[in-house]
């Protein structure tokens, strides 16, 4: 959080001219255009609501660069709309010509350092995952995966996704490690002499952009059981870009922990000073945790073996989980619109789950959070279809848990939904190849990317076995096997 102490007018370096009437007019009419309260603004950008105020009023100034550097991430603003020229985010000062020293550009070897261990990342994160899975109890570790979880997250057989209660919480609290402490600096290349990237995310934006790369609002977890009798996840308000700059900072730290050059990698705590830092991964109140949601797709026939869908993702394309194969559909768990009155509208895992369904499987745009007007479910033919399914039995959805992938930590709420083959084939006719996100897989021989892969031993072994699978994905997977016969019962 953000005081009032006059202290902060005495960060500003002398090279920052600042024009700070820009700020109040810039967040004013940010929040207007999305329908946002101002509570709905401190909230994402982590300050009282009573400091954003006196900003937007005027009678607070505001010289505090790194607040400045973040309202411009967090809300995707250009720095040069809040006074910040775009050269002093990146490298401009020539190398230094010492010397002792020699003609050796600092910045430029720290930025190709971080670009380096982040293309490592995204090749090695199967072999990555496995190695910093090593680093947490056995106890806490799913089956055979790289996947953790506590046992009041898994539930002990399929629950029926309908079950779940989700709560809402107003209360916004400091998050204590936010990926900008000293522990985080081995992973922020310099990005002028003497000056880091304040954020991962930031080095991200302008050293290494996916195609698809979005601050959005995102549901952060505060609390969850599913295991009690009445099952429950409790939410929040958060970004997710919050999300980033601690889960790929710590995975990128992994990737370039000197243990991690040897084959097999190895992890090490004292080479990991920023997921030190987070300590114990369940605690929930340390960091901000925004869940994705992934879903098993299974098409049930009743005169052959089931199947079910399996996504490529591209490593060009996204920020997380890149080059590796995922179950599909798969998403963050986010509003639909940033509209504070459409809360109860979208806060749902379902309608997520449906909207996630239409962009990665149908290749519709996607419903990405950034308009106020509300997502009108019950008009959208696609999402009556779906749930009309639900009702009359023909498509089921459950819940297998939820866990977090050993490398980043990040959470993903693991769901598996059974579709009857007609009702399958009437809602996924118009499927696409190649999606925003990568690509589908079929089996060799498959007339359409929708015959997917058969859902047998053979195939889940060998995914998970000798594929580069996302934990989350292969987590699922290996629950949904073992519970195949529920999921599926005899008819």
């Amino acid at each position: 959080m953000h005081n009032d102490d006059g202290w902060l007018s005495s960060r500003v370096p002398a090279e920052f001219k600042l024009n700070t009437s820009l700020l109040p007019e810039v967040l004013k009419a940010y929040r207007s255009s999305r329908g946002l309260t101002q509570a709905d603004l401190a909230n994402i950008l982590g300050i009282d609501q009573s400091y954003l105020s006196k900003i937007e009023s005027g009678s607070r100034k505001v010289f505090d660069i790194e607040l400045i550097l973040r309202v411009a991430t967090q809300l995707d603003i250009d720095p040069e709309e809040l006074g910040i020229a775009r050269s002093i985010l990146e490298p401009t000062a020539p190398p230094s010509d010492a010397a002792l020293v020699g003609r050796v550009d600092g910045v430029h070897e720290s930025q190709t350092a971080w670009t380096n261990a982040r293309r490592r990342l995204n090749r090695h994160r199967g072999e990555l995952a496995r190695a910093s899975a090593t680093l947490y109890d056995s106890e806490a570790r799913i089956g055979n995966t790289p996947f953790l979880a506590m046992k009041q997250w898994m539930p002990a057989s399929p629950l029926p996704l309908f079950d779940i209660s989700l709560e809402w919480s107003d209360s916004v609290e400091q998050i204590p490690v936010t990926g900008t402490e000293p522990e985080a600096h081995g992973v922020l290349p310099l990005r002028a002499p003497g000056r880091r990237f304040t954020r991962y995310t930031t080095a991200i934006k302008y050293l290494s952009p996916p195609a698809l790369f979005e601050n959005r609002s995102s549901y952060r977890l505060l609390d969850c059981n599913l295991r009690d009798a009445h099952p429950s996840m409790r939410f929040t308000l958060g970004s997710y870009f919050d999300k980033l700059d601690i889960s790929e900072a710590v995975a990128h730290e992994l990737s370039a922990s000197p243990s991690c050059q040897a084959e097999p990698p190895k992890a090490n705590w004292a080479e990991l000073p920023l997921r030190g830092l987070i300590g114990n991964p369940f605690d929930l109140s340390r960091r901000a945790l925004m869940p994705a949601i992934e879903t098993l797709t299974i098409r049930r026939s009743s005169s052959g073996e089931p199947t079910f869908l399996l996504h490529w993702r591209d490593p060009q394309k996204v920020a997380t989980a890149g080059g590796i194969y995922g179950l599909i559909p798969a998403g963050e768990f986010q509003p639909s619109t940033i509209a504070t009155a459409d809360r109860e509208n979208d806060f749902d895992l379902w309608k997520n789950i449906v909207r996630e369904y239409a962009e990665e499987v149908l290749g519709e745009p996607e419903r990405d959070g950034s308009q106020a007007e509300p997502l009108d479910y019950q008009a959208w033919p696609f999402y009556a279809h779906v749930t009309a399914g639900i009702h009359d039995g023909t498509v089921a959805a459950y819940c297998l848990g939820m866990g977090m992938d050993a490398l980043t930590l990040t959470a993903t709420i693991l769901t598996v939904v059974v579709f009857d083959s007609d009702t399958f084939d009437s809602l996924f006719s118009g499927a696409v190849d190649v999606n925003p996100e990568g690509v589908l897989t079929a089996a060799a021989g498959a007339s359409k990317v929708t015959d997917g892969l058969p859902f047998d031993d053979i195939t889940v072994k060998r995914l998970l076995s000798d594929e580069p699978m996302a934990s989350p994905g292969a987590c699922i997977l290996e629950r949904a096997w073992r519970f195949r016969d529920q999921l599926l019962p005899k008819r």
